[in-house]
């Protein structure tokens, strides 16, 4: 058995590839980090391979499959991905391209080419890193949670795909709400809601995909604020949004 990991150098898609290597999958690691990579191979189980790679680039993503295509891969994590925060009239159009094609275009890319491989041998598991900010608009982070709602729409819409033909493949994607992992620095953002340690989301994730469980909301609080955010009214869950992206003072 054997996985592929993006963003696997720290954070959530770290603790996913060690939970996975203690089920006894042999995992791919791919970021482009080769020092934290190396780390992270360090606390896995069983073997592990480490591919230096930049998937914000389409050519690489297809690079990325190409090295990896007969490697008879089992489960694809699609966990890279970055935020912006700030409003959108002053946020850097570079950094958010960059986080487009990241959040968006990598996850489209590459769940396209392993999915075909998958398809064809009619077995496989997809788990996309979507976020509880693609259940609703997000001010101060209005583009990534725009990124974040076209992952978790994209499964949506290919999982039911893959059911009408009654094919073997499974999709889940995973919504976590704040997790205290390196998305904060990145983002430039000190969030005003109770975090999840990556440790306790990668062992939740793991798990619940491995039942077949579509969509996986790791903690009570957000699994309340799910339900909440199916009754409100969006203009008030946009205000609610803001106060949550809001950035602390330091």
């Amino acid at each position: 058995m054997k996985a592929l990991i993006t963003g696997a150098s720290s954070g959530i898609g770290k603790q996913i590839a060690i939970e996975l290597s203690k089920k006894g999958y042999d995992v791919i690691l791919v970021a482009r980090n080769e020092e934290k990579l190396k780390e992270t191979a360090k606390e896995i189980k069983t073997t592990a391979k480490i591919i230096i790679k930049d998937i914000s680039n389409v050519e690489n993503c297809k690079e990325l499959y190409n090295e990896t295509k007969n490697e008879d891969i089992d489960i694809l994590v699609n966990n890279a991905g970055f935020g912006v925060h700030g409003e959108f009239v002053n946020t850097d159009l570079n950094k958010e391209i960059q986080m487009i094609e990241t959040n968006i275009t990598a996850v489209h890319v590459l769940m396209k080419l392993y999915l075909k491989d998958m398809v064809n041998k009619d077995k496989g598991h997809i788990l996309n890193v979507s976020s509880m900010a693609a259940f609703g608009p997000g001010p101060l982070m209005s583009s990534y949670y725009a990124s974040k709602a076209y992952v978790y729409r994209l499964s949506e819409g290919v999982k039911t795909e893959l059911k009408k033909k009654n094919s073997n493949v499974k999709i889940s994607v995973l919504c976590p709400g704040p997790v205290r992992t390196n998305f904060n620095k990145v983002a430039g953002v000190d969030f005003a809601a109770p975090s999840l340690s990556s440790e306790y989301v990668g062992k939740y994730a793991v798990n619940k995909m491995l039942k077949n469980k579509f969509v996986i909301v790791p903690g009570i609080f957000m699994k309340i604020t799910r339900f909440f955010e199916k009754i409100v009214p969006h203009n008030l869950v946009s205000n609610i949004s803001y106060f949550v992206n809001y950035r602390k003072d330091k």
